[in-house]
């Protein structure tokens, strides 16, 4: 389907490839990996046709298609309802309807058998390419990625950067390219919305390309990793966790054949050495020197794992307890947060605030840290010192500083070295640390921001987002310093890798209460799936109940019994109401992802769906027959 051939690409004489080669194959499903700045996002623009590269070709069939969510769609803004501009890509089908549409305003004032056969043609068509079913397939990915449904006729330009970005990718979605292209998906997505995510990519019929430091959400959409090493791209046929498994073993076998062949090399070097201005041996000299200048060197093995370098500094000990909440209530305007609400944090506990976006994690946050006004008590503890972390704090940095300066200037006791060390781990190497705060992007000022939280002394820290913005190995070093922090924490996330590393309590806000499962993300997540699919069978069980058949009543023009059907009709509109209620909550288990994700409930909660439809369609009929007959 797609070819890359020998490709090379440069900035200024740094090589981001040098003859490198893949293929794509139809239905490959391909996680891109590799360390910043090594050409991922690069690689994909390649492709796309958005730049070029300077060596090599990129080759693909003439029935390819290309789809492409990148980072830059942030800023595209639109007049038009979400909904619309989701339904753009059924570009198609939409001129099809345009023209349906003309045809049958002209045979409004003028009906020929040309324009009947016209539409019928249209018709069959737009049939064909499933156009009565379009808007239903956009609205549901809409909603699947977070979307409420009040908010699909909204304009576009209304919701922020990260929402606007979901529309695209609903966008691109529901284009079906053959091979589609996502550079960072899940950044602007809460945990619902991956997990629906991964659920539709796995019967997705195209090939795909995922960027990602998203490693559970790679581990799950993809079979094959395709990684950015030494300008090459290097292939392993598996998930990511197959890649962890299978690098190790090409690791180990590459440092061996390399410690051989420098073995070898010094050997032959020495023998050489030795009998260099010798006549006899000359001609075994000159072999070797010539069985050296032949040998195909074996790299050096490049270690990228991260090793932490740095650890955390506690000034004070805090009490035994960190914050207490008591009967604690807040909203914003209508828009309810919490209510009557308690909760405590102890010293030690390492809290993971999880959730769909929307829910008042953040405003948790700023209620904890006591930045948030509220009805109800907030206790602090003794001794509680807070360090916080979140993307408002970009606004704090002194834009005129360079970066080790800034890090300088936070008050802390540490020295340049532990302080570049510290920088390098969040990717800010050699002379990047001398570069002002003002010339960096959104991402670098948040690893800044983030930096400095870490050097803060604090033995309270609160986390919002923490991961956003680093790498694999930045993450893996900010996993191993909460791990040897003796402070405690809550963080706000949706990385699972990081909160399954790091947390040993779950929170989370539901009927506007914040409830705590005191273990493991694991430990929760198979609670919660547990408590979902219980609570999905019980609909099962009682859904069929709530509608009875009602006979089909007599005709009986008598007065007491047309007031009987009345009441009949009555009490039909009743049970139809009912029908509708319990028709809706199913509708809401069909979507979430752990009915969707899981096949036997599916099927239970579907065939209660489908029982309760074909009642709501004889109720219906009753009804329409019962009051055709009263008139």
């Amino acid at each position: 389907m797609l070819s890359i051939n020998n490709l090379s690409y440069y900035i200024g004489d740094r090589p981001l490839y040098e003859n490198a080669s893949l293929h794509i194959k139809p239905k490959d499903k391909i996680g891109l990996i590799g360390l910043n700045g090594q050409g991922k996002s690069t690689l994909l623009k390649m492709i796309n046709g958005d730049v070029t590269p300077d060596q090599g070709e990129i080759q693909m069939s003439k029935d390819c298609t290309l789809g492409f969510l990148n980072q830059d769609l942030l800023s595209f803004q639109s007049e038009e309802s979400i909904l619309h501009v989701a339904m753009t890509a059924f570009k198609d089908a939409l001129v099809l309807q345009d023209k349906i549409e003309k045809i049958l305003k002209q045979m409004e004032e003028n009906y020929t058998d040309d324009l009947v056969d016209k539409l019928t043609k249209a018709q069959e068509q737009f049939e064909m390419m499933e156009g009565y079913s379009l808007q239903a397939k956009a609205e549901e990915i809409l909603e699947g990625i977070g979307f409420k449904t009040e908010d699909l006729n909204r304009p576009l330009k209304t919701f922020s950067g990260g929402w606007r970005m979901r529309v695209m990718l609903a966008k691109l979605l529901l284009e079906k390219p053959s091979l589609l292209m996502m550079d960072e998906p899940t950044n602007h997505l809460d945990l619902p919305s991956i997990q629906w995510i991964e659920n539709y990519l796995k019967s997705y019929e195209g090939a795909y390309i995922i960027v990602s430091h998203d490693r559970e959400f790679i581990d799950k959409t993809v079979d094959t990793i395709v990684e950015v090493d030494q300008q090459q791209l290097n292939v392993y046929a598996g998930n990511y966790s197959f890649y962890e498994e299978e690098k190790a073993l090409r690791t180990e076998l590459q440092q061996n054949a390399f410690e051989n062949q420098q073995q070898k090399i010094k050997q032959t070097e020495k023998f050489i050495e030795r009998f260099r201005s010798k006549a006899t041996k000359a001609k075994q000299v000159q072999s070797r020197v010539k069985s050296l200048d032949r040998m195909d060197k074996v790299d050096a093995v490049v270690d990228n794992n991260a090793v932490i370098n740095f650890s955390f500094k506690i000034n004070n000990k805090s009490g035994r307890q960190i914050v207490k909440l008591d009967n604690v209530s807040k909203s914003y305007g209508d828009i309810k947060i919490l209510e009557n609400s308690d909760a405590l944090i102890e010293r030690g506990d390492k809290i993971a605030l999880i959730g769909a976006n929307g829910k008042g994690k953040s405003t948790l946050l700023r209620i904890i840290a006591g930045a948030e006004k509220l009805e109800g008590k907030r206790e602090e503890g003794y001794n509680v010192e807070f360090g916080f972390f979140a993307q408002h704090q970009l606004e704090s940095l002194n834009t005129n500083n360079e970066i080790l300066d800034e890090l300088k200037q936070a008050g802390s006791d540490r020295s340049e070295l532990e302080l570049r060390n510290l920088l390098g781990s969040f990717l800010f190497k050699d002379s990047e640390v001398f570069k002002k705060i003002k010339v960096l992007s959104g991402g670098e000022k948040s690893r800044v921001a983030l930096c400095k939280t870490m050097i803060s002394n604090a033995n309270f820290l609160l986390l919002d987002e923490p991961t956003n913005h680093l790498d694999m190995q930045s993450e893996s070093i900010l996993i191993q310093a909460l791990n040897h922090y003796e402070g405690s924490f809550i963080t706000v996330s949706h990385n699972r890798h990081f909160i399954s590393r790091v947390a040993n309590k779950i929170w989370f806000i539901e009927d506007y209460q914040i409830k705590e499962y005191p273990g493991t993300y694991e430990e929760f997540q198979h609670w919660y799936e547990k408590r979902e699919m219980k609570r999905a069978s019980e609909i099962v069980k009682e859904a069929p109940k709530k509608v009875e058949k009602i006979e089909k009543p007599r005709k009986n023009p008598d007065d007491q019994i047309f007031k009987a059907k009345q009441k009949e009709l009555t009490t039909l509109e009743s049970k139809i109401d009912e029908a509708e209620k319990q028709k809706k909550v199913l509708e809401e288990e069909l979507a979430k992802p752990e009915v969707y994700g899981d096949p036997d409930t599916l099927m239970k909660v579907n065939q209660s769906f489908e029982a309760l439809n074909k009642m709501l369609e004889e109720l219906t009929e009753q009804w329409e027959e019962l009051a055709l007959e009263l008139e």
